[in-house]
C-alpha cells in the first residue's frame, strides 16, 4: 500500500492517531523521520539537518496550536564524525530555543546513511483539529509558499542560500495564538493542496481558492521555469511547514497571528477547487 492507504489502516486502527499529532492529557506528542537521500539534498550543513529535523516535529506541535516543551531525536550515520554531530546539536538546540522549547537529547546509531528520527512534545487544553470548518469560513495560510522547493533547486549552485531557506521557522507562536480563532489547522508539510484535500475530508467540506491569493515566496521566482512551474513548486512541492487554517474571523487571525495571514479562498460544501478548476489532490509523497 501506500502512504496515504497506509496512514488510513492506522487511523482505523488507533484513535489518537491521524492528526498532525496525538493529544494525551494534554500533552501534544509527535515523530517525524528524515533520511538523507530523500529529505536532505547534496550540500545541505549537519547545522541544517538538526535545525529541519527538529523543527520538522515543532512544526506538528504548532498546528495543534500548542506551546513546544521539549524535542529529542535519534542521529543515525556510518560513523560518528564529531565535528558533524556538534553542528547538529547546534541547529537541534538553536531550532527549540526559537520556540522557547528545549533540546534534550536522544539516541545514536550505527546506519548505512545519515538518517534522523525526532520526537516533539508539545502541552494545550485545547487543542485545534483537523475537523471543524465549516461553510462560509475563511481558509488562511500563514508566511509564503515554494520556500523548499526553491531551496532544493539551489543546492547546487547555491548552497548556502539553500541552507538559508531549508532552516524554516516553526510556526509555534503563529499556532498559539491563532488557537482561539481557528476551527480547523494541520501544517503544509505535503504541500497547501493536499492539505486542503486532507482538512476537506476531515471536516467533511470543500474549498474554493483563488489562485491570485497564494503567497509565493521571493525564491520560487528565480527558479521556476515558467509560471505553471512557478505554480506547482508553490502549491504541490510541499514541505514548507506553514499553517493551513479555517476562521469565521480572518480579520481577528490576521490581527492576533506575529507572522503574516493570508486568505486563500473559502470554505464550500464540497471539492477543492483553484479558480473554479480542481484542485489536484497532489503532493509530498513520502
Amino acid at each position: 500500500m501506500d502512504e496515504r492507504a497506509a496512514l488510513a489502516l492506522i487511523d482505523g486502527t488507533l484513535p489518537a492517531a491521524g492528526d498532525d499529532a496525538a493529544v494525551v492529557d494534554d500533552l501534544v506528542v509527535t515523530t517525524d523521520m528524515l533520511h538523507e537521500t530523500t529529505d536532505f539534498p547534496a550540500g545541505t550543513t549537519r547545522y541544517t539537518a538538526g535545525w529541519r529535523a527538529v523543527a520538522a516535529s515543532l512544526s506538528d506541535v504548532a498546528a495543534m496550536g500548542a506551546e513546544a516543551t521539549c524535542a529529542v531525536a535519534v542521529y543515525a550515520a556510518p560513523a560518528f564524525d564529531p565535528d558533524d554531530l556538534e553542528a547538529f546539536l547546534d541547529g537541534a538546540r538553536e531550532v527549540c530555543a526559537s520556540v522557547d522549547a528545549e533540546y534534550v537529547g536522544g539516541d545514536l546509531d550505527d546506519h548505512e546513511e545519515f538518517t534522523v528520527a525526532t520526537t516533539a512534545i508539545g502541552r494545550t487544553e485545547d487543542p485545534v483539529m483537523r475537523a471543524g470548518a465549516s461553510p462560509g469560513e475563511a481558509v488562511c495560510v500563514t508566511g509564503t509558499l515554494g520556500r523548499t522547493a526553491a531551496a532544493v533547486r539551489l543546492f547546487p549552485e547555491d548552497p548556502e542560500r539553500a541552507n538559508e531557506l531549508f532552516r524554516f521557522e516553526p510556526r509555534v507562536a503563529a499556532g498559539r495564538a491563532l488557537a482561539a480563532h481557528a476551527s480547523s489547522m494541520m501544517d503544509s508539510s505535503d504541500g497547501v493542496a493536499r492539505s486542503l484535500h486532507q482538512l476537506a475530508e476531515a471536516s467533511g467540506c470543500g474549498f474554493a481558492v483563488e489562485g491570485g491569493a497564494l503567497p509565493v515566496h521571493p525564491a520560487v521566482e528565480s527558479v521556476a521555469e515558467d509560471d505553471a512551474d512557478d505554480r506547482e513548486l508553490a502549491v504541490h512541492y510541499g514541505e514548507d511547514f506553514e499553517l493551513v487554517f479555517t476562521t469565521a474571523d480572518p480579520a481577528a487571525a490576521r490581527a492576533a497571528a506575529p507572522t503574516p495571514v493570508t486568505v486563500l479562498g473559502e470554505v464550500t460544501d464540497d471539492g477543492v477547487t483553484i479558480d473554479g478548476e480542481s484542485l489536484p489532490d497532489r503532493g509530498y509523497t513520502h
